[in-house]
């Protein structure tokens, strides 16, 4: 029995088949995302969706969707799926699905009176290209199969609507057609590896809905243009592929390709197999940079995410060559950026405050996964660079006082990973000594220091006064954020002390160098499990706490309100667990395998095979916002990768 596998029951009921989504990329930023039935519900699907940096920074849908038809005895069977106003849904090809399995590729199974037909996706790695695979299985007469493409040509952030300046011209290239709606574009090759018969007929689809941007408060109509349609003959036990992408492809190597791309994927017959497909999904291969994307389907590289994400993606999945690689593209960033010049690359907001400290933690990671002795080999002068470049205060908003702890101002802008803003202004104005930066930091002192003292090259005089400033940071630590009812206020400015129950201080447990005792940590510990502990994921907000609004629905506004007052995150479940783990040890595996089971039913929920952005911080714990988010995906993996050695 697959692992991922639906059965028509729940193909043919759209309540259930429509929240479920699909998501496969070709790991340089391209990629193919809709839904199980595959009727597009968001203004981010599509077959084709692309990066055109000659145009912008955004993604782009070419070839927003195909409709199958299967032509017997001159009696037409529709298999597409398409929303129109007034909840009307047509043609209802989705009653033809008899089962959607989607272990190795996605794959769907229609059965039309006599003919059963199975529909494979794969997209190609570090190609602008999707290849579908038709297989007729069974058939009692001559079948032929019509297939409709319905282009797009604009980016992700708009729409298109019928007007006169798209073209409509194409040319003929083997076994397809090539066309470009507008100037600017590549042009769009439709391929099968079979001849085949395209007739020009040209019209708009006119007034296509996308459910999931009206909930979201969006615009939510479009109008695609069809320039024709393909027909082509298809024998029982015969498999015909049609190839969409921005070059010419040799039909004679379709099958092949296919195959071979086919071959090369992880199965996802597991819990572990299925986000480490996911893992994979997030890297993004720009020419010589290797980038982590922070989610899909509208993310860029970010680069706390990155950083964050980092460990989870590649060491935890034993990929320590990709680690290096996406390092090598940080490390000149990091070097470019410290030295005020122009960074060189596609990564956003590492102007961040607390971005380059989780860059030393990412290296922590590595040097606990390969070796310290390599760590220091490779990334010493780099962190050597970042500590300098803090403590000399050359950060713009990241100020070292005599207490030793770390100042940013947050007022105006949000500097943290709780970076929600309306109308410019951040939600959550975290201003003063920042609970998560300043632990970041006391670890990244420790940490910094014990490495360069070790070895041949050790740098002891270096790695003292890094021990002497992190002696002061941690008295000042535990004086300034300790309150009296055993948990850590989340900021502190001056004498303004936020009392908000958030999951920031969690980190002061997880790190592996903290300024607490163990007493003082299993009082956070329990505050965190009594009001934020949630099966999804840690709650932004205790519901004690004012301002508690856990459900992130609505129009964007009100989505932007809740979304660090109260929802649920899976990534902050990563450092919680192995937080209780420090405390726990060995007898507290078993609740950590538990708090576990909520992810792995995940899998055949929302994006398939993978976990979203955030959840609702009430039940029943709805999954929002981004279908596949980086460091969700990571952090589970990295605990999974933690509990392997537990259980040695």
């Amino acid at each position: 029995m697959s692992y991922l596998r639906f059965d028509k029951t729940l193909m043919i009921n759209l309540e259930e088949s429509l929240p479920r989504e699909i998501l496969r990329t070709n790991k340089s930023g391209a990629y193919h995302c809709t839904t199980i039935v595959d009727c597009n519900t968001r203004k981010y699907h599509g077959l084709l969706v692309i990066p055109i940096p000659e145009l912008d920074d955004e993604n782009h849908v070419l070839l927003s969707s195909l409709d199958e038809t299967v032509v017997q005895h001159g009696a037409e069977f529709n298999l597409g799926l398409h929303k129109y106003q007034g909840d009307n849904y047509s043609p209802n090809g989705h009653k033809y699905i008899r089962e959607f399995d989607c272990e190795k590729v996605p794959i769907t199974t229609y059965r039309v009176g006599g003919v059963i037909l199975t529909k494979e996706k794969i997209f190609v790695h570090h190609e602008n290209r999707i290849l579908i695979k038709y297989t007729l299985v069974d058939a009692h007469s001559a079948t032929t199969l019509r297939l409709r493409p319905l282009l797009a040509f604009r980016s992700v952030r708009q729409y298109t609507h019928e007007n006169e300046y798209a073209s409509k011209e194409y040319q003929e290239v083997e076994n397809g057609i090539k066309t470009c709606m507008y100037p600017g574009y590549p042009e769009l090759f439709m391929q099968f590896n079979k001849e085949n018969e395209f007739h020009f007929e040209p019209y708009w689809n006119k007034g296509i809905e996308y459910t999931k941007e009206q909930e979201r408060g969006y615009d939510f109509n479009e109008d695609l243009y069809i320039p024709g349609y393909f027909e082509v003959s298809i024998q029982k036990g015969e498999s015909i592929v049609f190839s969409a992408g921005i070059s010419e492809a040799p039909s004679i190597s379709m099958i092949d390709t296919f195959n071979e791309e086919a071959a090369d994927r992880v199965s996802r017959d597991r819990f572990y197999n299925c986000l480490k497909n996911s893992a994979h999904q997030f890297h993004n291969k720009q020419e010589d940079k290797h980038y982590i994307l922070a989610g899909y389907p509208w993310f860029k590289c970010r680069a706390r995410d990155m950083f964050i994400s980092l460990p989870g993606i590649t060491l935890a999945v034993d990929e320590i060559p990709e680690f290096e690689s996406i390092m090598e593209t940080a490390q000149e960033a990091i070097q470019n950026y410290i030295n005020d010049r122009p960074l060189n690359c596609k990564i956003y907001e590492i102007d961040d405050p607390d971005v380059l400290l989780w860059a030393v933690w990412a290296l922590q990671q590595y040097a606990k996964t390969t070796s310290r002795e390599q760590c220091k080999e490779k990334y010493s002068t780099l962190l050597k660079d970042i500590i300098e470049f803090i403590r000399k205060g050359k950060h713009k908003n990241l100020f070292l006082h005599e207490n030793g702890l770390l100042y940013a101002n947050g007022a105006d802008k949000a500097i943290t990973w709780m970076n929600s803003t309306v109308n410019g202004r951040p939600v959550t104005p975290r201003t003063g000594y920042i609970v998560e930066i300043n632990s970041l930091w006391y670890n990244a002192l420790r940490y910094v220091a014990d490495l360069l003292r070790e070895g041949e090259k050790a740098d002891s005089f270096f790695a003292d006064s890094l021990d002497e400033l992190a002696a002061t940071t941690a008295q000042s630590f535990i004086e300034t954020f300790r309150n009296e009812h055993g948990y850590l206020w989340d900021y502190v400015n001056g004498q303004n002390q936020d009392w908000s129950v958030r999951p920031n201080m969690i980190f002061t447990v997880a790190f592996d160098y903290s300024p607490l005792d163990r007493a003082q940590k299993k009082e956070i510990l329990d505050t965190v499990t009594k009001e934020l502990l949630t099966p999804r994921g840690l709650r932004t907000l205790s519901p004690k706490s004012i301002g508690y609004n856990p459900n992130y629905v609505g129009p964007q506004i009100q989505r932007d309100y809740a979304y660090h007052q109260g929802t649920a995150w899976p990534w902050l479940m990563g450092f919680y667990m192995e937080a209780y783990l420090r405390i726990y040890k060995m007898s507290g595996i078993s609740f950590v395998e538990r708090q576990l089971v909520g992810f792995e039913e995940e899998m055949t929920q929302h994006c398939i095979s993978s976990i979203s952005e955030l959840y609702d911080g009430n039940p029943p714990f709805k999954g929002r916002g981004a279908v596949s988010f980086a460091m969700n995906v990571a952090e589970i993996l990295r605990i999974l990768k933690l509990l392997s050695k537990y259980n040695l």
